[in-house]
């Protein structure tokens, strides 16, 4: 499915809509700037999470509560270069959890996802028009 938006209200708004929708792992993906955590923060508010979202750039992994006990995992792979041993990073046993699980910079590990994984990808097409794809 794709979905164009046109500012960063409505990227959140979409992905506040996508979070009653999807669940499990979900890699984002897209260049610097595109969206990837106002994608996060609509989809956290969707789940119901009041806090601020943001990026865990510096500090790799956050989690939040939510409202039903389970955790959402907000993962950031940016800073990260070279090959990534997911592994060795402790994020390969959050993928078998039944936790929700968001991973910016996913393609960086796109080979180590499970086939299960949903693919968003956010492409700038102007300076606000955004082209979300999600597979």
């Amino acid at each position: 499915m794709q979905y164009i938006t046109n500012s960063e209200n409505e990227t959140k708004k979409l992905a506040e809509g996508l979070a009653k929708k999807l669940s499990g792992l979900i890699a984002l993906s897209g260049e610097l700037g595109a969206g990837k955590t106002v994608f996060v923060q609509g989809f956290a508010k969707g789940l119901g999470i009041k806090e601020k979202i943001i990026s865990p750039t510096f500090v790799l992994i956050r989690q939040h509560k939510l409202p039903n006990q389970k955790l959402l995992y907000h993962i950031d792979l940016y800073r990260l270069e070279g090959k990534i041993d997911i592994k060795r990073l402790g994020i390969e046993e959050l993928f078998a959890s039944d936790n929700l699980v968001l991973i910016e910079w996913a393609d960086k590990i796109e080979k180590s996802l499970p086939k299960k994984t949903i693919k968003i990808n956010l492409k700038k097409v102007t300076t606000n028009e955004r082209l979300i794809t999600v597979s």
